[in-house]
């Protein structure tokens, strides 16, 4: 038997509790502020209705804040539990399959064609546990404020060149159709290469994930004396407007139901949105049901 999440239950407990204990008192304090306010006869019943007036409206302004602060721990504990679950699964997948390889080059030994392929797939499952791992490791060192950007007058062209190398691998395998519009080698920003590379492999690899059948994906640079903007256009399904701030969160995932098909920790996005806060730039979404999703790296462009 599934055992039950008990976590929603205590915080409602929690709030249940301030209620009565303070907001219940407080509302009969300040009703009695009031009465004595304006039907007291003398000073002292004046200075007291201020009195229970001032003492109730910090009561209830605590109780406030309190509750939101509960609110939010709740839904953080949710996201994380569900984080480590996610993470779980993903990490179990590469390693059941480098086991499986394993045993099949045991089991197989002196067979060419099966030892060829047990030793693609190690090598594919290995990469792929080690791209999970860095992208954790990345998260932690953004969220307690160790990571370091080297800023450097640095020429799109090669940023995007450096991504699209990487996502070379995924889209062989995948057979996705790529399409590059590289900007002139003029066309420099003041950033960290290696971050902004990043950022836009995990932008590509997100259009694979939430692509159409077949994937196509297109990138290409619009530019104005003031921003470049770097856009993936991909042609999946799209993204409701009302979810177009969320899936910048932490943990946050578009539609668990078909996340768990799909590879991923809900972390890309929100490495994309803290990598481009740190470089003084944003990330822009573009994106409606049924017509792909453009997402947009906006940078300052360096003025000569």
């Amino acid at each position: 038997m599934a055992s039950r999440d008990t976590t929603p239950l205590g915080y409602r407990r929690i709030v249940i509790l301030l209620v009565s204990l303070v907001v219940v008192p407080s509302s009969l304090l300040l009703t009695s502020g009031v009465v004595l306010i304006f039907l007291g006869e003398a000073r002292l019943n004046l200075l007291m209705g201020i009195l229970v007036m001032a003492l109730s409206g910090a009561a209830v302004t605590g109780v406030v804040l309190v509750w939101v602060f509960v609110r939010r721990q709740a839904n953080l504990s949710l996201l994380q539990s569900d984080f480590v679950s996610k993470v779980s699964h993903e990490l179990r997948t590469p390693l059941t399959s480098i086991r499986l390889f394993t045993e099949t080059l045991e089991l197989r030994r002196g067979d060419t064609v099966a030892e060829r392929k047990c030793i693609e797939g190690l090598a594919r499952e290995s990469t792929r546990l080690q791209e999970l791992i860095d992208r954790l490791l990345d998260w932690g060192r953004m969220e307690s404020g160790r990571r370091e950007f080297t800023f450097r007058e640095t020429d799109l062209k090669s940023v995007i060149s450096t991504a699209v190398e990487a996502f070379e691998t995924v889209r062989q395998r995948r057979s996705i159709e790529l399409e590059v519009e590289l900007p002139p080698a003029s066309l420099l920003v003041l950033a960290d290469r290696g971050a902004v590379s990043d950022a836009l492999f995990n932008l590509l690899t997100n259009a694979d994930k939430y692509g159409g059948d077949p994937v196509q994906i297109h990138v290409f640079v619009t530019f104005d004396e003031r921003e470049a903007r770097l856009t993936v256009r991909d042609n999946g399904a799209g993204i409701p407007v009302a979810e177009h701030k969320r899936i910048f969160q932490k943990f946050y995932r578009l539609d668990d139901r078909l996340s768990r098909e799909r590879e991923g920790s809900g972390l890309g996005l929100a490495i994309v949105k803290h990598v481009m806060k740190a470089h003084r730039g944003r990330v822009e979404l573009a994106s409606h049901p049924g017509r792909g999703s453009e997402f947009s790296l906006v940078l300052p462009v360096v003025k000569h």
